[in-house]
């Protein structure tokens, strides 16, 4: 009987360890999760950023195109493919290397996951040279 005194006393010890541990643990594991959540969702709005400043280059660099046509552009792409991770998106044409070529930039917020984390802005550049007609 002293045995098994002995062992009951022992085991107390490490009484709700086990259940300590996962209070620590499962944060730390939600919280990871979250930040690859909200990794995955910049990356998403990095994308569609891309994508709406080349659709928006696509559309300035047209021989003949309308003025502001690239950003008007650039933004309807952005708010119809990424409304729900590009917040707020804008464009607008930025100076190119030369008058031959033409470069929309497009800017957006992240939506925010992680608890306390800041917003987040996504900015991506495409640049094209103006098509232009010449005689063969």
């Amino acid at each position: 009987m002293r045995q098994t005194a002995t062992r009951v006393a022992a085991d107390r010890g490490d009484a709700g360890a086990f259940t300590l541990s996962y209070v620590i643990i499962v944060p730390v594991f939600f919280a990871a999760l979250m930040v690859i959540a909200q990794l995955t969702v910049y990356y998403l709005a990095s994308s569609a950023a891309l994508a709406a400043a080349r659709q928006g280059v696509d559309a300035a660099r047209e021989a003949h195109a309308p003025a502001g046509a690239g950003p008007s552009a650039a933004e309807a792409f952005a708010r119809s493919t990424a409304p729900g991770y590009l917040i707020s998106p804008a464009a607008a044409v930025v100076p190119a290397g030369s008058a031959q070529t033409i470069a929309i930039e497009v800017t957006g917020g992240v939506p925010s996951l992680v608890p306390g984390f800041p917003l987040l802005h996504v900015t991506q550049v495409a640049q094209a040279p103006v098509e232009r007609f010449t005689t063969p």
